[in-house]
């Protein structure tokens, strides 16, 4: 039986966690950027300008294209920026869209590191 700890260990292992900074140069640029945090915690915060707001339990949904959930922003080849809380939702939630074949799936990290890189938000 697995603990939490190890589904997180194992999902930060095949997902790779990149700095804010580096996840700002990208905004705009290239990729879809992803909020998995649920709809309380983005409201009381705010988001990445532009983020697909996709909770962490419903990703598999929305990746699915073969569902009527599916949002038609996450393709197989599109470059993935994951952000939650303070990661480790984002990296569960990259481990579940590379076990679906996505191929470019990175963790940004927590929005608050987000933010105090500067990068663009906007409100919930």
């Amino acid at each position: 039986m697995k603990t939490a700890t190890q589904f997180l260990d194992d999902a930060n292992a095949i997902v790779e966690r990149i700095h804010s900074d580096v996840a700002v140069r990208h905004h705009g640029k290239d990729g879809v950027f992803v909020d998995v945090r649920d709809s309380a915690d983005i409201a009381a915060s705010g988001t990445i300008q532009g983020a697909l707001r996709i909770p962490r339990g419903f990703i598999e949904f929305a990746a699915d294209s073969e569902l009527p959930y599916h949002n038609e922003a996450l393709k197989k080849d599109a470059r993935i920026y994951l952000v939650c809380g303070l990661g480790g939702q984002a990296a569960l939630a990259g481990k579940t869209l590379k076990d679906m074949g996505f191929e470019t799936v990175f963790n940004v990290g927590g929005f608050k590191d987000w933010e105090e890189a500067g990068g663009p938000v906007e409100p919930g």
